[in-house]
């Protein structure tokens, strides 16, 4: 019995909020479809190569809620909106920024908000390095944040005991760190305050950056 590749990629999205991406096998997902494990081999050649299927149907999703760019928008404006969105998109899934980070697009559709979002920073000013700098490093902030954030609350909101802050409070208690002790709830809470706050600031940083003189 033979399975197409979209009913694959489901299925894994699916388990995928069940077991993790360590717990994700193909051998898994067969049971879920039913199938016996070497049926999958004739769509996916591997592990990673269902991955890069799973991440590119995540991004295409997240690319196609996005709206259109307004005429009057700013880049700021869109890189608030683009990247929150994003962060948003990865959460639904356990594992979700670990799942997107490194993985080869399969899909060149997503190509074109690539573009348009380049051709809006050129409108601004930015050189085209300038540019993907800029892109760059707010794809890694979101990601890096993501997997931080995501090794701590599941997508239910469950914590992960190893960071239960009453206990990190105890345990730092009576040691010379005071301010290691108070930055608990900082560092391992709140996460979407601080992720707006970190936004924020990359964007204000490559803001001024872009306004010295060349």
């Amino acid at each position: 019995m033979k399975v197409g590749r979209e009913p694959v990629v489901k299925a894994g999205l699916k388990l995928l909020n069940e077991v993790g991406l360590d717990g994700l096998t193909l051998r898994a997902i067969a049971a879920e479809l039913g199938v016996r494990a070497p049926t999958l081999y004739w769509r996916f050649k591997n592990k990673q190569d269902l991955i890069d299927e799973m991440a590119t149907q995540v991004l295409q999703q997240w690319s196609a809620d996005l709206t259109g760019f307004a005429p009057d928008v700013t880049w700021q404006q869109v890189a608030e909106h683009v990247w929150t969105s994003l962060r948003r998109a990865l959460l639904r899934y356990r594992d979700g920024a670990r799942m997107v980070a490194g993985s080869y697009l399969t899909d060149s559709g997503l190509y074109e908000r690539m573009e348009a979002m380049l051709a809006l920073y050129e409108q601004a000013g930015f050189s085209l390095q300038e540019a993907t700098d800029c892109l760059g490093t707010l794809y890694a902030y979101v990601i890096g944040f993501t997997i931080e954030e995501q090794a701590v609350v599941t997508p239910s909101g469950e914590r992960n005991p190893q960071y239960d802050l009453a206990k990190r409070a105890e345990r730092l208690d009576k040691s010379p760190y005071p301010r290691t002790k108070e930055v608990g709830a900082m560092l391992f809470d709140g996460y979407d305050a601080r992720f707006e706050r970190g936004l924020r600031a990359i964007i204000a940083g490559f803001t001024a950056a872009n306004r010295l003189p060349k």
